[in-house]
């Protein structure tokens, strides 16, 4: 193995020539024998300037390759970064929904929900419901028709009754003609004079919205000159199966249109529009956001209306008992 770098090689190939030291004075020989040449110390070749460069650059690759040796150490050593996971997307919001009996509905957009504070309903010593809610109370009223026959005004208005919605008429199921209640003069008559707030309803069963009309007409003309003070109510109910009845298989949305036709008639007259229904009407039926200008008389029989959207009017029993009427009465509240 040649120690020495390749171009040591070469220099050793230059070497200068090397001169004897003189001899000295020989001694004679004898004749015959030869005498060898002294012996000379071949001297070392000096290296040259060149040797220190290749020094530097030897070093300069030492410390590179120690570097490349440290970073190549520290790539394998180093944690794997985990990649970077796209953001979650948003959590998606369960709709809202409420119940009415098995059936699971979701809210109608846009259309105001029950406003009223549940603790503020009680219930008095005689069964009735008050409402009182930042010192304001509910007034109590009743709806009757000629199945409470004859009553006696000066008494309801002397048992806590502050205003009566009165049938006006209805229409007939099959044929549909437009009949007047025949204890409406009578209780008209006589709730006003008793100093009641007085309203009317009419129990419809339109199938258009033009015979909605004719039916609000038909009032115009019945309380002309009369004060009514409290809602014209547009009442429309489905007749039980199997009766012949001409508003079997009435469309949600006609029956939505005769209500709203039937209310902008009394508005027109300068009068309060109401429209009367109970939940399953409200809830399946009817759609109220079309109705939101009118009041909204929900009839749901409980202590406390759990009803889902906004009303006006509440009649909480058809078993009402009052003074100055025989039997069984519905009674109401006004939470406007």
């Amino acid at each position: 193995m040649n120690p020495y770098p390749p171009e040591w090689d070469a220099l050793e190939e230059e070497q200068p020539k090397v001169e004897s030291e003189s001899p000295p004075p020989q001694e004679q020989v004898r004749p015959g024998r030869q005498i060898p040449p002294p012996r000379t110390r071949p001297r070392q070749p000096e290296r040259r300037q060149g040797g220190g460069r290749l020094s530097v650059l030897a070093l300069a690759i030492s410390v590179l390759a120690l570097v490349l040796s440290a970073a190549a150490l520290f790539l394998v050593l180093r944690p794997e970064e985990k990649p970077e996971e796209p953001p979650a997307p948003p959590p998606v919001e369960e709709p809202t929904t409420f119940r009415f009996g098995d059936r699971v509905l979701t809210p109608l957009e846009g259309m105001p929900l029950n406003p009223y504070d549940q603790s503020a309903f009680s219930v008095d010593s005689e069964g009735r419901i008050t409402y009182e809610k930042e010192g304001k109370r509910a007034k109590t009223g009743v709806d009757v028709s000629t199945y409470q026959k004859e009553i006696d005004w000066q008494a309801v208005a002397a048992d806590g009754i502050d205003f009566a919605i009165l049938r006006l008429g209805y229409r007939g199921y099959t044929e549909g003609g437009l009949f007047l209640d025949q204890t409406f003069e009578a209780n008209l008559r006589g709730a006003l004079d008793a100093g009641l707030e007085v309203g009317v309803y009419f129990f419809s069963q339109a199938i258009t919205p033009e015979e909605a009309e004719a039916e609000a007409a038909y009032i115009l003309n019945a309380i002309e000159g009369y004060e009514i003070t409290y809602p014209v109510a547009f009442d429309w109910e489905p007749i039980a199966p199997g009766n012949g009845a001409r508003t079997d298989g009435l469309d949600n949305d006609t029956l939505t249109r005769c209500a709203a036709a039937f209310c902008e008639k009394v508005r027109g007259a300068g009068l309060e529009p109401a429209v009367y229904f109970n939940q399953s009407l409200g809830y399946l039926r009817y759609d109220l956001r079309e109705l939101t200008e009118y009041d909204l008389w929900l009839a749901e029989y409980d202590v406390e209306p759990d009803f889902y959207y906004h009303f006006d009017l509440w009649q909480y029993t058809h078993t009402g008992r009052v003074a100055g009427i025989e039997g069984d009465v519905d009674l109401d509240l006004d939470l406007r």
